[in-house]
């Protein structure tokens, strides 16, 4: 039976601070929640009856079934889709160095943004994303939907960004987005590298651009033509990732 008390604690986790003291983030959809089943600890499970006879919950802490009408009191969706899970945050696993192709987001702070671009690193086999603390919350609902289970994949580490460049400048190229910067199309691009994304309003940061060797502008077509001043920086990660990816075929 669905209680206030789950109630309260699904509507506390649209906060960070309660997603914290929890451990827990939300999730929902039967096909978000059967992705990420398989890769995070379910501390409770809301769903219809429906959706409890198609799936297997036997690794679900607590199984709770509901009704339509109790689910849409629970969900943080306009429109709720037979399940939502409470799944524990996992521990933070940093790796000791930066291999492959990792994205380095500064400010970033949609998190519909900020999920789409978890999406995209997931698509182009980017497994580490490093946020500046001003970056919007991984766990956030509205991050996590956007993700599309890639959050299952990869790996999002908050830290400042400026001394953590500073450390890698010696071991990876570190290219950043400007609108100052060379066509992404004649540049040289590496298979190990450190791609920047900054802020939706402001780009990157002035200290974190001071640290970028390679600056890198997708130019808009054709030259001469009149154009929206930026691209949606999901967009432009996409973009990025894709040329990239594309040069090592």
């Amino acid at each position: 039976m669905l209680t206030k008390a789950d109630i309260k604690l699904v509507r506390s986790l649209e906060q960070r601070k309660f997603r914290r003291s929890e451990g827990l983030f939300v999730a929902e959809g039967p096909r978000l929640v059967g992705e990420l089943l398989g890769h995070f600890e379910c501390y409770k499970l809301f769903a219809t009856g429906e959706w409890l006879q198609a799936n297997t919950t036997s690794e679900v802490h607590s199984t709770e079934a509901v009704g339509e009408r109790e689910l849409s009191r629970l969900s943080l969706m306009q429109t709720p889709n037979q399940v939502l899970a409470l799944f524990a945050i996992p521990p933070e696993e940093v790796p000791s160095e930066p291999v492959g192709l990792n994205l380095v987001l500064d400010s970033i702070q949609d998190p519909g943004n900020l999920g789409t671009i978890v999406r995209l690193a997931d698509w182009f086999g980017v497994e580490h994303i490093w946020c500046s603390p001003t970056t919007a919350d991984v766990w956030s609902p509205k991050v996590v939907q956007a993700s599309m289970g890639g959050i299952a994949r990869v790996r999002v580490h908050y830290l400042d960004l400026v001394p953590f460049l500073e450390t890698q400048q010696s071991r990876l190229p570190i290219y950043g987005t400007s609108l100052n910067g060379d066509s992404l199309w004649s540049q040289t691009l590496t298979e190990n590298a450190l791609v920047v994304m900054g802020n939706e309003g402001n780009g990157v940061s002035r200290e974190v651009e001071s640290l970028c060797r390679h600056k890198l502008f997708i130019p808009n077509y054709p030259a001469t033509r009149t154009t929206t001043d930026s691209l949606n920086v999901a967009m432009a990660t996409g973009i990025m990732l894709a040329e990239f990816r594309r040069r090592q075929f």
